[in-house]
């Protein structure tokens, strides 16, 4: 079956963040043979953001380049503004431009929220949240300038759903996923697309993630099943022309199964003319409400389910 032109990548210069494993080397690989010229980012941590090791994304940028493709590595970190900027000054200064932008480095540091300590939260937060925006601003003036660019973050459903012990975690994901609808809003004037991909796939971090019943070694045992290569097509997809329609977005990749999430929205409204008390709200607007609130859950929860 032949490609839709709309759905290659040829002439794009794509900058894939923690490109050097799991995930983003899937994306980096898929979007090559694609068509597309890679700037390789990985500072080569450990699962924990320990340590450094140009290796993984100079091993990426070698096996494209031996496939037939352009890409280059890049080692610096993400959670540092120069470093950040650093992979589209590579993208330019290889490439003569810059098309795409993958926000895909992560790290983990589990802990149930009253042992996380301030070194935790911080952490995560700079590697997920704040690398998400530094490589994005790196790029925007580009992507302005040029009347075009797309954005794919990873967020995930540990913030859009829940899971015991990653309140970091969790937080910078949703962070993720508010940034790219507000890159969206703020951005379409120019012709530059921003969503969200939350990632079903077994990796050396979801590997770090602890069982803590038997419930969750069964969710482990699902998770080995979903690859990380079954990620990478949402990912050239929707840099690809072919959904240049598609902005402000998120989907979820569980294998063969495909999802699109639901954004905030209010769901029950009630008035009084007179103003509330707290006591008319726990005695009549609590109640009139419970029936519509959503009950606490976690991944498990809503996805039961072996992987199709």
């Amino acid at each position: 079956m032949m490609m839709n032109d709309s759905t290659r990548l040829d002439g794009k210069v794509v900058a894939v963040t923690g490109a050097g494993r799991g995930i983003g080397r899937a994306v980096a690989l898929l979007c090559a043979r694609q068509g597309a010229s890679i700037v390789v980012n990985d500072l080569g941590t450990s699962a924990q953001g320990e340590g450094a090791d140009t290796g993984p994304a100079a091993a990426v940028a070698a096996m494209i380049r031996d496939q037939g493709g352009k890409a280059v590595a890049n080692g610096a970190s993400v959670a540092e503004p120069a470093g950040a900027a650093s992979i589209i000054t590579d993208a330019i200064a290889h490439f003569g431009r810059i098309d795409g932008v993958v926000n895909n480095a992560g790290i983990l540091r589990d802990r149930i929220f009253h042992k996380m300590s301030i070194v935790d939260w911080q952490q995560v937060m700079d590697v997920h949240l704040n690398g998400a925006f530094y490589v994005a601003k790196a790029a925007a003036p580009h992507f302005k300038d040029q009347g075009s660019g797309s954005y794919v973050h990873f967020t995930s459903t540990s913030g859009l759903v829940g899971n015991v012990g990653q309140a970091n975690y969790a937080a910078a994901k949703m962070g993720i996923f508010a940034l790219s609808n507000a890159i969206a809003l703020d951005m379409r004037r120019f012709g530059i697309r921003s969503n969200c991909i939350a990632p079903f796939a077994w990796s050396r971090l979801v590997a770090t993630i602890p069982a803590i019943e038997g419930e969750d070694e069964q969710a482990a045992a699902r998770m080995q099943a979903m690859t990380t290569d079954k990620i990478a097509p949402m990912v050239a997809a929707l840099l690809s022309d072919g959904a240049r329609d598609v902005n402000g977005q998120t989907f979820g990749v569980r294998r063969n199964e495909i999802f699109l999430f639901n954004k905030p929205r209010p769901v029950r409204t009630m008035q009084r003319s007179e103003g509330w008390t707290p006591g008319s709200i726990v005695r009549d607007l609590l109640p009139a409400m419970a029936g519509d609130m959503a009950p606490l859950a976690q991944v498990g929860d809503i996805w039961p389910y072996d992987p199709v």
